[in-house]
Order: structure tokens, then sequence, then C-alpha cells
């Protein structure tokens, strides 16, 4: 997908008149993404457990406080729905070797559930339109590190969704999934608690980049399949899926060195993968054989 700006977009008026509702709309995508939208020409309304201005209150783990919001906020957009951004999502950080914990069914229920939800409510005005739904997932749903599983896996889960969503419903609406990469926003702030935060430890993206793609396939008059927010993200998003060893073992390889190091020093959460990387097995000196183990 051609890389889109502002100039560009509004030159062409690709989004004046549309109607979109956004989700996670006072986070810093969702809410970076309504401004844009605005600036755009568009009738854009959000929602979010956050309520503010042109954002309703809206818990998307709440199956009827879903369908409610939904169903007004299509009113308020004049009871036409032409484009659904889903942002909603947290990340907590969790060991994978431990029984799945609170967060970690929050994560499922809000990154992959949520979005569920909230398309199921406004699929009849999305199909009344032949309308578009942009999903952003992660490059950590292809591309792993520690830490991640409970975001990676809801993440890659909705790749799925995203795919299976296409499959049934693609003659009526098209589907974008959109992966993003690491971004200095509030949902770190779970995993920087736990003091095994990727900060510094990853290449870093800005909201911008992600904010400019969805907005781009949101105009793009044929909806792009699949969109990385950045050209190494891009790369990188191609690599996994055509050497995903090769991704596997190089990430593998640099988990090991950042458990080695003081990246996570301190991290009660990281304890056990810097046991599994730093202990070294006994050499064992032989014993001596007893009588009768020589008489055998």
């Amino acid at each position: 997908m051609a890389r889109e700006t502002l100039p560009s977009l509004a030159r062409r008026s690709a989004l004046a008149g549309r109607t979109v509702l956004v989700t996670g709309a006072s986070g810093a995508f969702g809410s970076a993404t309504l401004q844009v939208l605005r600036y755009l020409g568009a009738n854009a309304i959000g929602i979010d457990r956050k309520p503010g201005d042109g954002v309703l209150a809206c818990d998307v783990t709440d199956d009827d406080q879903v369908a409610a919001v939904v169903g007004e906020a299509t009113s308020q957009l004049g009871g036409r729905l032409d484009t659904l951004i889903h942002y909603a999502g947290i990340g907590p950080a969790v060991d994978v070797g431990r029984p799945p914990d609170a967060e970690t069914r929050e994560a499922l229920d809000v990154n992959l559930l949520g979005t569920w939800r909230v398309t199921a409510a406004a699929m009849p005005a999305l199909l009344r339109t032949r309308g578009r739904v942009i999903i952003t997932a992660s490059l950590l749903a292809v591309v792993t590190m520690p830490f991640t599983a409970a975001y990676t896996v809801s993440k890659r889960a909705l790749t799925a969704y995203a795919d299976v969503l296409r499959l049934e419903y693609g003659t009526h609406l098209s589907v974008t999934t959109v992966y993003p990469g690491y971004v200095d926003t509030a949902i770190h702030d779970r995993s920087r608690a736990a003091g095994v935060a990727l900060d510094g430890l990853v290449p870093a993206e800005q909201v911008r980049d992600t904010v400019m793609t969805v907005v781009a396939a949101a105009a793009a008059p044929r909806a792009p399949r699949d969109a990385a927010s950045t050209a190494p993200g891009t790369a990188a998003l191609r690599l996994a899926r055509h050497a995903p060893g090769l991704v596997d073992r190089a990430v593998a390889a640099r988990a090991g060195r950042l458990a080695r190091s003081d990246a996570f020093s301190g991290a009660a959460l990281a304890a056990g993968l810097r046991d599994r990387h730093t202990w070294a097995p006994v050499e064992r000196t032989p014993e001596k054989k007893t009588a009768k183990e020589h008489q055998s």
C-alpha cells in the first residue's frame, strides 16, 4: 500500500462525508485517528471505557453495553456506518509457563472478543453500506517476545478472526488487518510495572505511523488485506510469514541475550527465564565402582 500523507488524502477528499466508528478512542491511536478523520471531513465517533468529547462510554467486554452503545453511535452517525476501526486493547505481562490468570483472560476478552462483539453489533449497519472493517493486530502476532503471551495469543487469534470475517462476509464488506510494531503508549504500562517492558529493546515506531496506515487503509479505493505501519515492519511481517523458523531462531537468540543481560534485572516475572538461560549443569565425576560391580 502506497504511503499516504495528510495533504494527499485531503486533496482527493478521500474520507469526506464518510461515517466512522473507532474503538479504544481515548487511547493514543484512537484519539489521534479521530482528529485526523475529522480533519479530513469524516463524521467520526469513538467508544472507550473512558468517555470524552465525541467518545461514548463503552466496555467492550460487556455484551449488552456494546449492543446499546454501538446502536447509539450509529444513530448519532445518521444511521449509516461506512468504516469500523478497532484499537481497543490491553497488554499484560505474563509467564506462559504458569496457568492463565485474570489478566490473561482479560486480554483475550478485550483484544479478541471485544473486537468480535463490536463488529457483530455493527454488522447490520456495515452490510447496508458494504462497509470496511480495520482490525489493529500487532507485529507481536507473528514475531514473539518474552512475557507477551497473553497479548500475542490474543493478537494472533485476532488475525485469524479477521481472516474468517473476510472469508464469510467478504462479498459485502472489506477487512484490513494492520500490524503496528512497538509504539510507546500506555498499553505498555503493565509490562513496565512488572519490570519487563520492551522499551529500548526492540525497534520503535511512532503513533503517527500506525494512525496514517489505518487512515490510508480506510481511504484506499481497494482495501489492503494486510498492512504494517512502517517499511521495516512490512519486511518483518513478510519474513515471519515466509521464513518462520528463521524468525523463531533469531528471536530465541535475542531472548537468551536479554535474559543473560540486566534488561530484566529485579523483575520477579523474569526470574525463571534468567535461570533457564544462565543455569549450567554440574559435571558429575565418575563414581567408584563397588566390589560387586567389578565382579559383574
